[in-house]
């Protein structure tokens, strides 16, 4: 237990500290933490849905566009995070002030929550299905209590080597997914025709708004990236944290994704759940083997963001203090009470909200990187209110909100114009010199 220990104080001083540079990590290392994203089902889900929706073709479009704007935009981010070694709560600190943070990393820990159930949902109703004497409450528990111990050890000694091992089986997992569909279904080349016959002119566009609500990974990424080498910053941007990582994780999965639900029979809707049951029924014992890995790798990154937001938060907030074991435990809980209760489509709705401030977070720490010289400090006495930054925080969410209740159109436009209106908002405070100005509200 004293190596446990000397590790949990280490990790709790990088919640409120940046990271040093006796704690970052190799480039090996930190792209086997990372991809550990890469591999959730959710993505094949998605991309199913949007050709089923829009049109095979069409929803492919839309991916690309979203592989290209998440490279962009998270190149950007994680050299910005390499260089200073910040996370998420102290970057937000200089944006928003200690109370704006709060609200960031509320909404960054309660999202990686979101997640964590949905993932782990997942494995649990797999369980079940293949062994139906397995109770869905026991099925959960186990899922959670398996998961929580996962993300007690640290970035750099645990969850890099955790998910390096398991990586091949994702791969290996996903190709023998589309092998025996094709095996028994025989291959099926009309695939990209999968969707409605007429596809809406639009659809590109709502495809590519629709990969804008998870745009969530760019916290992720500011998250995982502040563990990298200054002098890694090339590679992990046009790599690691670039178009290579998307890829993979929006392209591959997605064309996996429309491919499988264009072949194997559904029973009933095309959800997370019913993809799950199709791979049971067409791997068996394996399919449960892959849906445990493909949700055990995502679910280490939702564990641990979870656990260290929801720390950085209460310890801001309200000034507990607590080590990163027992906040796990905390996360744990709370994850195992959502999977218990049927509040799905709330937690939907939630997510849909959260995704609006997620963008326009996305939309002020872009502006702030490409404007302002790197802060000198660690963003850890920034007490109080930013009004310019927290100002275009909300000049981006409000019409994102507003827009998201219109029907037509009109919602598709609603991230894109948060984030526009954001970034614009405070690169122009920036511009006229307002930037900095921090009014303090407690002392």
């Amino acid at each position: 237990m004293a190596g446990l220990s000397h590790t949990q104080n280490k990790e709790t001083d990088l919640s409120t500290h940046s990271v040093p540079a006796s704690a970052r990590m190799g480039k090996l290392s930190l792209t086997m933490a990372w991809w550990a994203v890469c591999s959730a089902i959710f993505y094949i889900v998605v991309g199913a849905s949007l050709a089923l929706t829009y049109g095979a073709r069409i929803a492919l479009i839309g991916m690309v566009l979203s592989v290209i704007s998440y490279g962009l935009i998270n190149a950007c981010i994680s050299r910005y995070a390499m260089r200073t070694g910040l996370s998420v709560a102290l970057f937000s600190r200089i944006l928003f002030g200690r109370l704006g943070a709060s609200l960031a990393t509320l909404i960054f820990f309660s999202t990686a929550i979101y997640y964590a159930v949905f993932e782990g949902s997942v494995i649990a109703v797999a369980l079940h299905h293949l062994y139906p004497s397995l109770l869905y409450p026991v099925a959960a528990l186990i899922v959670v209590l398996y998961s929580v111990p996962l993300v007690f050890g640290s970035v750099q000694n645990w969850l890099d080597k955790f998910n390096g091992v398991l990586l091949p089986f994702y791969l290996l997992g996903l190709l023998m997914a589309l092998v025996l569909a094709v095996s028994q279904y025989g291959y099926q080349p009309q695939w990209l025709d999968f969707g409605p016959a007429v596809p809406p002119a639009d659809g590109w566009w709502s495809c590519f708004t629709y990969y804008m609500g998870v745009w969530v990974l760019m916290m992720f990424t500011f998250d995982y990236a502040r563990f990298g080498k200054p002098e890694d910053a090339t590679y992990h941007g046009r790599f690691n944290f670039g178009m290579p990582f998307y890829l993979v994780t929006i392209l591959l999965n997605g064309a996996a994704g429309i491919y499988l639900a264009s072949s194997i029979p559904q029973d009933g809707p095309l959800s997370e759940v019913s993809v799950v049951m199709a791979i049971l029924k067409l791997m068996g014992f394996w399919g449960l083997l892959f849906v445990w890995v493909t949700q055990t790798r995502i679910n280490t990154a939702n564990y641990y963001l979870a656990t260290v937001n929801m720390q950085a938060f209460f310890g801001n907030l309200l000034g507990l203090r607590a080590s990163r074991l027992v906040w796990s435990v905390v996360v744990g809980a709370v994850v195992y009470a959502l999977m218990l209760a049927d509040v799905f489509s709330y937690l939907l709705k939630a997510l849909a909200y959260q995704g609006v401030f997620v963008v326009a977070w996305v939309g002020v720490a872009l502006a702030h990187i490409l404007t302002v010289p790197d802060h000198a400090g660690t963003g850890e006495g920034s007490a109080g209110i930013n009004r310019v930054g927290l100002g275009a925080w909300f000049c981006g969410v409000v019409p994102g909100f507003v827009l998201m209740e219109m029907t037509g159109f009109w919602p598709s436009l609603s991230a894109p114009l948060t984030f526009v209106a954001s970034m614009g908002v405070y690169a122009l405070w920036q511009q006229r010199g307002r930037a900095g100005k921090t009014w303090q509200t407690a002392k």
